[in-house]
């Protein structure tokens, strides 16, 4: 037995309708390690159940694996807003999400997410298919534009709230090459995962902590309104 085994023995079971999803997800799609799993999908089930958000935001879908778990904690009347890029996804997800014992909570996008998240002048305001605030959000798409969520989502984020981003420990890459006086070396997904690091430590707006979960899970609490300077 690892030690993930021994974890996965000792938390709450994953329930069926995820663990069926996570098979398929296997199955019939590339890259299915994207899929939260059961271990994070807990650790997601167990913070939304804490901070009690009315409002939820996630960024980058994929199965929708998640989007459900964050869902299955929210209290009654609260909402899920999950927007995922990619169209070709969506014949596989959408099922998912509107099947589940949770549809009734989840507004599954197809877009853009800073498009959606912003007006055509690029100024941070609500659209019409999403609420002009937000109480927790998840961030888990395209490390290229961490930065960009990051910055677009804040202002959305009511005082108190939380972001979490995903991956923000990118399998060690974050790690490599520090002392080196260029970074030119490395891809774009690791040198976004770096600077997004960067940003939100130097963000005087919030408090954060990195969870060494899975591949890094940052969690972010916002303590007092940004200025356009802190970002």
């Amino acid at each position: 037995m690892t030690i993930d085994d021994y974890i996965l023995a000792h938390i709450d079971p994953e329930p069926d309708y995820l663990h069926r999803l996570w098979r398929a997800t296997h199955l019939h799609l590339n890259y299915p390690r994207m899929a939260s799993g059961h271990l994070q999908g807990r650790v997601l089930r167990m913070l939304v159940a804490m901070a009690r958000p009315r409002t939820i935001l996630e960024i980058g879908t994929y199965t929708g694996y998640s989007a459900l778990c964050m869902a299955s904690a929210l209290e009654d009347g609260g909402e899920l807003h999950t927007i995922e890029v990619y169209d070709e996804q969506e014949d596989f997800t959408r099922p998912w999400l509107e099947q589940s014992p949770w549809a009734d909570r989840i507004h599954f996008h197809i877009g853009d997410a800073l498009s959606l998240l912003k007006n055509q002048e690029g100024q941070a305001q609500a659209s019409p298919v999403l609420p002009p605030l937000f109480d927790f959000v998840f961030i888990d798409a395209d490390k290229r534009h961490y930065t960009d969520y990051y910055r677009a989502v804040m202002p959305r984020v009511r005082l108190g709230g939380f972001i979490l981003a995903d991956n923000t420990l990118w399998d060690g890459h974050v790690l490599q090459n520090l002392s080196a006086d260029s970074r030119s070396g490395k891809d774009a997904q690791t040198l976004g995962i770096m600077a997004f690091n960067d940003l939100v430590a130097a963000d005087p707006c919030v408090e954060r902590v990195i969870l060494p979960l899975r591949d890094g899970l940052t969690v972010i609490r916002k303590v007092k309104e940004n200025s356009e300077s802190s970002l």
